[in-house]
This record gives C-alpha cells, structure tokens and sequence, in this order.
C-alpha cells in the first residue's frame, strides 16, 4: 500500500518528509557487498545514499543492475539499538509495488480470456462495491488498475487511520484485515468522483483487485502471485506472507513516528499483521528480486505484446501533479536528464522502497530505506544521470 508510515497529515502518493534531517555522518559507514572497485560507475549512486540518510531515513539498503552486472550496496544504521549496519541483501516491506505484481496477474488473466479489462466490477463481485453513491456497475476493472474508479481510499477513512497511522498502532499491529472489512470502510463513504472523470490513488482499488483475482481464478491472489510470478522467476526472496508479521532473515528493523507531536520518536515497527496493507501492499522482497521481476515483465516474460502495451497506457494523475501519469500498476519516472524509467515506489510502516527500469529491462534500480523520510528521487538520478 503506499499505507503510509503513520503520521496524521500522510497522503497514499508520495514518502512523508522527514521532521528533522540530521547528517549521514551520524549514522554507521557505508555497508558495501562488492569489492573494491566493483562500484566504479555507480559512485554517484553511493554519494546519494549516503546524503539521503537521516533521522526518519536511518538506513537504505540497494541493488543497481546494468551491462556490467548486479551491484549490491547498503548505507547507514539497521538497527538504532545495536547500532549495526543497513545490509546489503536485506528483506524489506515493499508496500504498492504490490501492485504492479496484482497488475500482472490479472493482465495474465485477460491475455487467457479469463476477463476483459473493461468488464465491470459488479459482474465479478455483484454487490461488493455498493453504497453511498459507489456503484459497481459502473466501474471497469481498468478503472480500478489505473486509479480512475473514484473508490474512496480505506486509508483515509478516520477508524483506519486511528488504528493504523497513530500510536494506538501499536496495539493493533497484531490486528488481521479482511479485505471484506476494508472495502465495507471504504464505500461507507461517498466516492470521490464518477468512474473515469479523474485520478486518485486510493488503495481500496488494489483491494479489490486481490478479490477479483480470487473471484475468477478459485484461488486466493497470494497463491496465483506465487504460481504465476515468483516460481516461473525463481524469485526466492519474494513472498506474499498472510498473516505472517515477521521479516525473513537477513533483514534490518524498519521504524517509523506515530505522531506529529514534537517529541514524538521512532518506533520499532519491524513486525506487524501485513493483511493491513493486502493485495495493496502486503508483499516481502529483496533488492535483487525487484529488479529481476522489471526487467522480465518490460522485456514480455510475464506479459504478451497487447498486455504490457496495455499496462504501459498511462492517465495523467491530475492537475495537483502536472507531467505525472500512471498506467495499469506500473508508471513512468522522468529522470533530471530526460532518461524514462518504468516502476512503482512503495511505503508501509518503517519502509520506504522504489523499483524501475528502463523500458528494455537492461538497467534496473532497486532500493529501500528503513524509514519514510527517504528521499528516493535522487538516488533514480543518481543511477540513470550520474548525478549526486
């Protein structure tokens, strides 16, 4: 989900800024998992790491992929009470990038003729989507991929953020969601606006589209993520956890405020029930595993020609956001040199996580801090432009 890292004035778009910035040098040196040298063209990438590192932002953690091969990498502190480093091959919460995964299969599923992507929601979950001016009928399964439904976003309801944004988290991050519940949450509001009249990012879409898969296929999103993506691409770091609210090893704690007050702190918020995000952004993966699956999904593993054309056919996100477009879980980032790379950036408690690539698939960029107030954009630059 981008289910945002807990502050009251969050958004489900972009990373919350960090309330206070302190030096790089204030955390641990630089983890490097390469040998000397092996880093060469990417230096301006470990500059940016470094100079992104704060107190919202303690640690980061990343794998860049080119022509010479995987460069794996990591900067500051894991873990704030034993002082130990950020690894470089560590699991994290990849929070929305989720959603490029739920994209994937149900674009699979229109490519077996299992649906149309213009066929409503009403037709495969009759009644689901109902209530307060929300209408089932009238929306496409489109609609929801690409965040012009207009279904109101459960994590803006107040019940949501009470539980899972402010400090009262900590006495539900144990909590399961269904994903019954969260849609119930969110049509209990009105929609924001008609089906395709504008854009919104709201995580109850990709909610929804967990439900649609399991509705047309018998199976649970989880179990046709794993069948259809993570065993074809060998991705052995990846997982859809359930219930589950622990971190595989290795791994480094994530941590996140829960408060705007002045002297709120950091909290350790590295386990937690991961059904509060779902289909939205429930997923475990590593830096390497990101990459792996861009590049094979814009290369057309995963995906035939009409699918990934389909996936790549972007909205523009609104007049808030002028220049910025989204397509079917899966948009476009400019880059300061003019350089388009394809991805999803993702955030969940104590997580802050970006992967793209170039449209070929032949230079990818994965990456994770182990806090919301990373800031990702310069890192992309740094990589893609040399820049930083």
């Amino acid at each position: 989900m981008t289910v945002r890292s807990g502050r009251a004035g969050v958004t489900a778009a972009v990373a919350v800024a960090a309330a206070m910035t302190v030096t790089a040098g204030a955390f641990a040196a630089p983890a490097l998992a390469a040998p000397p040298g092996a880093g060469e063209g990417h230096r301006a990438t470990l500059r940016a790491m470094k100079a992104a590192l704060n107190e919202a932002a303690p640690g980061v953690t990343v794998q860049a992929k080119d022509r010479h091969g995987p460069w794996n990498a990591a900067a500051g502190t894991g873990d704030l009470a034993r002082h130990t480093p950020r690894g470089a091959h560590d699991h994290y919460r990849i929070g929305s990038i989720t959603k490029t995964f739920v994209a994937t299969v149900l674009l699979q599923l229109e490519a077996e003729g299992r649906l149309d992507l213009d066929d409503t929601i009403g037709r495969w979950l009759p009644g689901v989507v109902e209530g307060n001016g929300h209408d089932g009928d009238r929306i496409t399964v489109r609609q929801v991929l690409n965040h012009t439904s207009g279904i109101y976003d459960v994590t803006s309801d107040d019940e949501f953020r009470r539980k899972v944004f402010s400090e009262e988290f900590l006495d539900h991050r144990y909590d399961t969601w269904t994903a019954e519940q969260q849609i119930a949450l969110a049509v209990r509001h009105e929609p924001d606006f008609a089906p395709g009249t504008d854009w919104k990012y709201s995580n109850t879409n990709y909610v929804i589209a967990g439900e649609l898969i399991e509705r047309i296929t018998g199976h649970p999103y989880a179990q046709e993520i794993e069948r259809r993506i993570i065993e074809p691409l060998g991705l052995r770091a990846t997982s859809v956890p359930g219930t589950d609210p622990t971190l595989p090893k290795p791994s480094s704690r994530a941590y996140t405020k829960l408060s705007d007050e002045p002297d709120a702190r950091n909290h350790d918020v590295t386990e937690l029930n991961p059904t509060v995000a779902g289909a939205a952004g429930g997923m475990i993966t590593d830096s390497a595993d990101l990459n792996r699956f861009y590049a094979a999904l814009l290369r057309g593993r995963l995906l035939p020609k009409k699918q990934l054309a389909e996936m790549k056919t972007t909205v523009p996100k609104g007049e808030d956001r002028p220049g910025q477009r989204y397509g079917l879980g899966l948009e476009p980032f400019r880059t300061t040199c003019g350089t388009v790379v394809w991805g999803h950036g993702g955030d969940i408690h104590g997580s802050a996580s970006a992967a793209v690539a170039t449209p070929d698939g032949k230079h990818a960029l994965a990456l994770d801090f182990n806090g919301p107030g990373g800031e990702r954009e310069p890192l992309l630059d740094a990589e893609f432009c040399g820049k930083g």
